[in-house]
């Protein structure tokens, strides 16, 4: 971060809100390039690439599930004393 400015003109406050406003609109540029290449459609994949992601999307959806299990069996009783201290 830049270090705090004195300013003794109001010709040096626009000079540096200048500065900021393009300083912002090219990070704005660049956020948008990055936001936009999230979405770029991949080529297709073979049906052996297919089978690998269907595996590892199902093992991480089980994986999660089990935690949300496991985290509920553990702290479920937590949870639940503090909903009556609230009532």
């Amino acid at each position: 971060m830049d270090k705090t400015h004195d300013f003794r003109t109001l010709e040096e406050i626009r000079q540096r809100k200048y500065e900021l406003r393009r300083q912002i609109d090219r990070d704005n540029e660049h956020i948008s390039q990055l936001w936009g290449s999230l979405f770029v459609k991949r080529k297709d994949s073979t049906t052996g690439q297919f089978v690998t992601n269907l595996l590892s999307h199902g093992a991480m959806v089980i994986d999660a599930f089990l935690l949300v299990k496991k985290l509920r069996r553990n702290y479920g009783g937590l949870m639940q004393s503090l909903r009556r201290k609230k009532s």
